[in-house]
This record gives C-alpha cells, sequence and structure tokens, in this order.
C-alpha cells in the first residue's frame, strides 16, 4: 500500500468538509518560524514520516514561541526517525482537547468488505485498546447511511464525520484511512488531529493528484534508489520488480548485493545470506516472468550501490521463469559496468541448463569471477561459495574484451516498449546475419534483399510490446565475435559508472 504523509491525508480530509487544525507543511526552518509567527507562537511541530508513536521518539514536539519553532525544527529536519529521514514538517496550532475518539476505515480481506471502525477512546495506544472498538461491515454498493453508522457511533456529528471517511476512502481507493484522534475540541468542534491513508498499490495511477513517489509500504522514506526502481516498475506490467535498501551498518557481516527471483524463495535465499556471513544491502526480487530489460535494470540498480562487495541471485530452483532471460539481464549490467566484485548466481527452474552455458560463456568478459549454479546446489551452498570468493578476492587480470559495438557507419534502429535497438548494417555487409535474425523467439527479424537485419513486423508494433526485450539478438551478436547489435535499455536518474 502508499502510505500518504499525514499533510496530504489532511488536505483530503478538508476537501471532504472534515475539520483540520490550521497549519502548514514546511521543509526549512525558517518557514517553520514565519508559520508559528502567523499562528501565535503557540503550536504544534510534526515530523511527516510513516512512523507510528511519532511523539515518543521525538517526531512530534510543541512550541510556545514563533523562535522555539525554529529551534525544533532545525533539530528535527534531516534526522532519522525510525530510519525515516524526516525532510518535511507540519506547524499546525495547538488544539484544546475535552475529549478524543478513533475512526477508522479498512477493508477486511476476509469478508471482502469495507469496515468502518470507532472507539470512544483515541490517541497514543489505541492498538493496545481494541476491544473498545466497534465494527460496522458495509455494503460494497452502497455508502452508510447516518442511521447504520449510528449503531456503532451515537453522536450524530461524530456519525456524519465517518461517513465522509467512507466516501473520501471509496474515492480515493484506499485500503484503510484513520482519524486518530478526533477530538472535540475546547470551542465544542469536531477537528482531526492525525490522519492516516493508505492508498492501494495498483490504484495509484489514477491518483496523479497525490503525488505519490513510492507504491510500495516500504516503511522509511524512500531512497533515490528505491525511487529510481518505481520509475522502473510502475509502467511496466510485465513481471515484478520489488527493490527495498536495507541500512544496516551496524549489523556484522560482508556487504552484498542481492537479487532474489520468487517470493518465498527469495526470503529463504535472503535468510541463506545472513546465515553464511553476508549481509544483504537490499532485498530485490524480479519475478513473475519479467523481460530480461527489467531484470537489467534491476541488476544496474543493485551495482550502484556504494560499498557492496559481492552480488548473490537466488530464488526458488524451481521459478517457472525463464532462466536464460535471468541470466541475459545481469550478465548485460555486469558486462557494461565490469564491477570488481565476484559474483554467484543461482538459476534454478525453466532453462537452468542453457542459462548456466551462457553464464560461463560469458564470464570471460569480467574481471572478477562470476558463477552459476542449478536447482540441485542449495541456497546456502551458492551463499558459502560468493562468501568463498569474497575472500579469495582472485581479481582475473587477463580478461577478454567483449566486442565493441561502433556507432559509425550505416546504422539501423527501432524502439521497444522501453529502449532500443540498433543494428549496424555496415558490420553485417560482411558477416552473415542469420545466427542473429534467427536468435530472436518471437520471429521479428529477417534479412532484407542485401542480407541485412531488419525488422519483419511494422515498427510500431515492435515499439508497442511485440518485441519482448529478451537481448537474444545481443548476445548472438557477441557469441558469434562481433559487435553488430546495441541494445539500450536507459535509466533515468541512475549514474553512469561502477565505484564498486
Amino acid at each position: 500500500m502508499a502510505k500518504l504523509h499525514e499533510y496530504k491525508a489532511k488536505q483530503i480530509l478538508a476537501r471532504y468538509g472534515i475539520e483540520i487544525p490550521k497549519g502548514e507543511v514546511v521543509y526549512n526552518a525558517e518557514s517553520a518560524f514565519n508559520v508559528a509567527e502567523r499562528l501565535g507562537g503557540k503550536c504544534v511541530i510534526k515530523a511527516q514520516i510513516h512512523s507510528t508513536s511519532r511523539a515518543s521518539k521525538g517526531g512530534i514536539k510543541f512550541a510556545k514561541t514563533a523562535e522555539e519553532a525554529r529551534k525544533i525544527a532545525s533539530e528535527i529536519l534531516g534526522s532519522r526517525i525510525d530510519n525515516n529521514l524526516c525532510e518535511a514538517l507540519l506547524v499546525e496550532e495547538k488544539v484544546e482537547i475535552e475529549k478524543e475518539f478513533y475512526l477508522g476505515f479498512i477493508i477486511d480481506t476476509v469478508l471482502k468488505r469495507p469496515v468502518l471502525l470507532f472507539s470512544e477512546f483515541g490517541g497514543s495506544g489505541i492498538e493496545d485498546r481494541a476491544e473498545t472498538t466497534k465494527r460496522l461491515v458495509c455494503s460494497v454498493r452502497h455508502e452508510p447511511t447516518i442511521e447504520q453508522i449510528k449503531t456503532i457511533c451515537s453522536d450524530e456529528g461524530v456519525a456524519a464525520i465517518l461517513q465522509k471517511l467512507y466516501r473520501l476512502a471509496r474515492e480515493y481507493e484506499a485500503r484503510s484511512a484513520e482519524i486518530n484522534p478526533l477530538v472535540l475540541s475546547g470551542n465544542r468542534s469536531f477537528v482531526a488531529l492525525d490522519c492516516r491513508i493508505s492508498v492501494d498499490d495498483y490504484a495509484v495511477f489514477r491518483h496523479e493528484d497525490l503525488d505519490i513517489e513510492v507504491a510500495r509500504e516500504l516503511g522509511h522514506t524512500p531512497t533515490r534508489l528505491e525511487k529510481l526502481a518505481w520509475q522502473v516498475e510502475k509502467n511496466d506490467y510485465r513481471g515484478t520488480f520489488y527493490f527495498v535498501e536495507i541500512d544496516d551498518e551496524f549489523k556484522p557481516g560482508i556487504k552484498i548485493g542481492f537479487h532474489g527471483a520468487g517470493g518465498g524463495g527469495s526470503m529463504a535465499s535472503l535468510d541463506a545470506a545472513e546465515r553464511n556471513g553476508l549481509r544483504p544491502a537490499c532485498y530485490v526480487d524480479t519475478s513473475g516472468n519479467p523481460p530480461a530489460s527489467k531484470i537489467y535494470r534491476a541488476a544496474r540498480i543493485i551495482l550502484s550501490i556504494k560499498g557492496i562487495r559481492g552480488y548473490f541471485l537466488s530464488g526458488s530452483g524451481v521459478a517457472s521463469q525463464e532462466q536464460f532471460i535471468l541470466a541475459r539481464g545481469v550478465l548485460k549490467a555486469f558486462l557494461e559496468e565490469r564491477p570488481k566484485i565476484p559474483a554467484v548466481l543461482r538459476l534454478g527452474g525453466n532453462g537452468e541448463e542453457v542459462a548456466k552455458q551462457i553464464v560461463e560463456n560469458f564470464g570471460k568478459f569480467l574481471p572478477m569471477p562470476i558463477e552459476a549454479y542449478q536447482k540441485n546446489h542449495s541456497a546456502d551452498f551458492c551463499a558459502s561459495r560468493l562468501r568463498s570468493l569474497i575472500e579469495e578476492a582472485n581479481e582475473n587480470s587477463n580478461f577478454e574484451e567483449l566486442p565493441a559495438f561502433s556507432f559509425e557507419g550505416k546504422l539501423y534502429e527501432f524502439k521497444t516498449k522501453t529502449g532500443r535497438i540498433i543494428f549496424n548494417h555496415s558490420i553485417f555487409e560482411k558477416v552473415d546475419a542469420s545466427y542473429v535474425v534467427e536468435a530472436c523467439p518471437v520471429k521479428i527479424l529477417k534479412k532484407d534483399e542485401q542480407g541485412l537485419p531488419i525488422l519483419a513486423i511494422d515498427p510500431a508494433d515492435a515499439e508497442r510490446g511485440k518485441c519482448i526485450e529478451c537481448l537474444a539478438c545481443e548476445f548472438a551478436s557477441w557469441e558469434k565475435g562481433f559487435g553488430g547489435v546495441k541494445v539500450e535499455f536507459p535509466i533515468e536518474g541512475l549514474e553512469d559508472g561502477n565505484s564498486n
């Protein structure tokens, strides 16, 4: 689920006629001072992070003057709370509280129905008072009436707010929404002091006004690489690419890039890495038959993590996705970046023998060893092999140069769904293009009258997805010892080069 920061959630509440405290979101201490001054000095400064119990962790503080607000803001901004980098603050008026309530909306995954929640006791520690919460199971098709809501909440004013909460949750396709607390203020009005809304991942594209950077429940402020990974994933529905960085420098072990390939198998392999003294700097899962282009981008992003000393790929061992597609994607990233780190790839599943052979054929072009294993080798064995390779640090000073592609001469190119493919026809005037053309598994290539490789379909169809971005043509060119094909899958925002 994609969690909204408090200030965004409150903006939505206000659109639906639910009263919120006066205030503004700020990004520096001077702005905090200015807002506090407009509020009369007394105010609340709240870190805009995805974390519960912010007050007990120093994320919510009270100021009596604008100058104090400036000082508090300078202390909180840029700090880490529960591994969340605080980059924004909500500065609000202080509200006098007479009574607190809890209002909630959830999608009950067992009942497959929306449910409204209400408790007479709101505020911190609501999780420990679950027995006080009343539930109203709602219709999927019809908004609950005030009379229905009053069966769990007798106050008509609060019932009206619950109805509005239901309405906004439905219209924004939220999986959950809560106001905690809703308070009866000193002037006898109901005010939402805090609000949390989580939007369904798959609905985010319909709500561009929310400016959600990463539609994932990460548990922390998204990092630069997590944002880049989401840009790769969000508009490409061919398989899954999940990427999360693990920031735990104090945990023992050798820092590595971890690349899983299939749900439970990925998690088990992550555990195997840790059992063997390796410390994953990320958790990555590419599953559901993603194209080689997505796997390549995943590998490039992993390789850009500073300070990793090895690369470990391992999934369930019996994956239905083609393992040679996985191997090509990872290898292309390694062949372009030439990282000085060893890698172990556990390629278990469809076409694993072919995948293993591809890795072995192209390992000679890398400065550090890369080893491939199949499903008969356990994740623990493969993790232990990577640790050994890291400790041995046997650099290959005589690695071969990959056949280089030249942009000089006659170039023929076409766009794919997320990149482009270029053929150097000047090279193919001297070599037979048959091997490259026949390597295409979906048969969208052919030779023209001069024997040069071209599209056998309309270029627009290739761009729409007829080209499956499998890298077969580029690898076929390399296998024959010439650089006649160049496949480009750009990653906007990723730095060129690799420091590992």
